[in-house]
């Protein structure tokens, strides 16, 4: 067996691999992309995926976007937090949908269908107005978040990728952007304000004075006062979340 895992989480993506690793044993292989620029570059390369497990928010864009540019000869098993009526377009594909957070006999049953329904059956495209149509019912349901920031200076205009922010800092009515790099970019927009405009499914607010990216936490370790210490890449000073913001914290971790 041979997959491509699309999923721009790493907690979730270890969580997953850990289910795959009691379900295939040694008898599986996989390839694992966090943007749709990653992942078309593994279709581009290599036609011979059996089964593809697929978040729909990626770091770059969402999974359809690369469906409708390459195309899709196995099935796709989707791994989504979205409500579960968008997936009614679905059900009579084959296709199975698995709403986060799952268990693991649910990622169990959708592999248990994908081998009834494609085990040593010749291999047939993804319908791509089928894609298309559940790309408009996503694109209703989803806010835009910004995929990149404007940073101005004395000296120049440019712009930051989001993916690439590991922390961000209050500074009075501005805001200091670190990347994973560890470089600092000045950003003339209250923390309040950008806040709402960060995917929440990547940024979190743990204090208020600091919003982290989930992909650039190293490591965690608990603090006084029931609070959590975590390290940043790019950083070299620890973020604390607040007391009364770590428990809502430890659930959106759980959720990924």
């Amino acid at each position: 067996m041979i997959l491509l895992i699309l999923e721009d989480e790493i907690p979730a993506f270890e969580k997953l691999q850990a289910h795959l690793k009691v379900y295939f044993k040694n008898e599986l292989h996989f390839d694992w992309a966090r943007t749709v620029s990653e992942a078309k570059d593994h279709l581009l390369q290599d036609d011979r995926y059996d089964l593809i497990l697929a978040d729909i928010e990626l770091l770059d864009g969402n999974s359809f976007d690369l469906f409708k540019e390459v195309t899709i000869r196995c099935p796709i098993i989707f791994c989504s937090a979205y409500d579960k009526y968008l997936f009614e377009a679905f059900k009579s594909n084959g296709i199975a949908y698995l709403l986060k957070p799952y268990t693991h006999e649910e990622l169990c049953a959708a592999f248990a269908k994908y081998e009834v329904l494609f085990k040593d059956t010749v291999r047939v495209e993804i319908d791509p107005d089928m894609m298309s149509q559940f790309r408009e019912l996503l694109h209703q349901t989803r806010k835009d978040y910004k995929d990149r920031l404007v940073i101005k200076n004395t000296k120049s205009v440019y712009l930051l990728n989001t993916v690439d922010v590991s922390l961000i800092m209050a500074k009075g009515t501005f805001c200091k952007c670190i990347d994973h790099k560890g470089k600092t970019h000045l950003l003339s927009q209250s923390i309040g304000v950008l806040v709402e405009k960060l995917n929440p499914r990547v940024f979190f607010r743990i204090n208020r004075s600091q919003i982290v990216n989930i992909g650039f936490i190293e490591s965690m370790e608990h603090y006084f006062k029931n609070r959590l210490s975590l390290q940043i890449k790019g950083t070299e000073k620890r973020a604390i979340t607040s007391s009364e913001v770590t428990p809502r914290f430890r659930a959106w971790l759980e959720s990924q």
